[in-house]
């Protein structure tokens, strides 16, 4: 082989050479700069979750009462106390829920009983204006809710012995009131008297 063809694969080889090179170099670049990305990306991440978990405390100090203060020691609450004050917090509305509700189911009990007892009523005072040499007169709206509401507040009188502090209580007491107070002839003996006591007093 001639020195000129020698130096020709010499200079390919070289520039062969050359061209790997840098084909190495340019493959550890775009390595290093994925592995940069991929840094700068879980960094960026991680404070996201951070900034996100901040808030989310800063939030419940905001919203629950026993949080909006600071720590006996004067200090920030740390976050294991926001966790465990809202917790706390948070039972004391459902108990308080709970209680509501309790409440209102036994006031819409009452209110059962007291339509129930007021259409009685009606009953007996209408069958008391029927009864023979009974002369009908008009009665006004005003003079028939005045006698109901004395039935209803003697009645009250003695339902006030009754315990509502749950359902077992109330169920049991109410029994009892019934059997005592609300017999047929109890009750009979309670309307007439009420009715007479507002006739004397209207002819007062």
């Amino acid at each position: 082989m001639s020195h000129e063809q020698l130096g020709y694969h010499s200079k390919r080889n070289s520039i062969a050479s050359n061209n790997s090179d840098d084909d190495d170099m340019e493959s550890r670049h775009a390595s290093i700069s994925y592995k940069e990305r991929r840094r700068e990306a879980h960094t960026q991440a991680e404070q996201k979750r951070r900034d996100a978990i901040k808030k989310g405390y800063d939030t419940l100090q905001e919203l629950v009462p026993t949080c909006q203060q600071t720590d006996v020691s004067g200090y920030k609450l740390s976050k294991a106390t926001v966790l465990q004050r809202s917790i706390d917090y948070i039972q004391y509305l459902q108990q308080q829920k709970k209680k509501q509700e309790e409440e209102r189911n036994a006031l819409r009990k009452e209110v059962i009983a007291l339509r129930i007892m007021q259409t009685n009523y009606e009953q007996i005072v209408k069958a008391q204006q029927l009864q023979p040499g009974h002369t009908e007169t008009p009665v006004s709206d005003e003079v028939k809710f005045s006698v109901f509401q004395t039935i209803i507040d003697q009645l009250f009188l003695t339902f006030s012995t009754v315990s509502v502090s749950n359902f077992s209580e109330l169920s049991a007491g109410v029994f009892s009131w019934l059997e005592e107070y609300c017999k047929p002839q109890t009750l009979k003996d309670t309307v007439y008297l009420v009715l007479n006591r507002h006739h004397n007093q209207m002819r007062g």
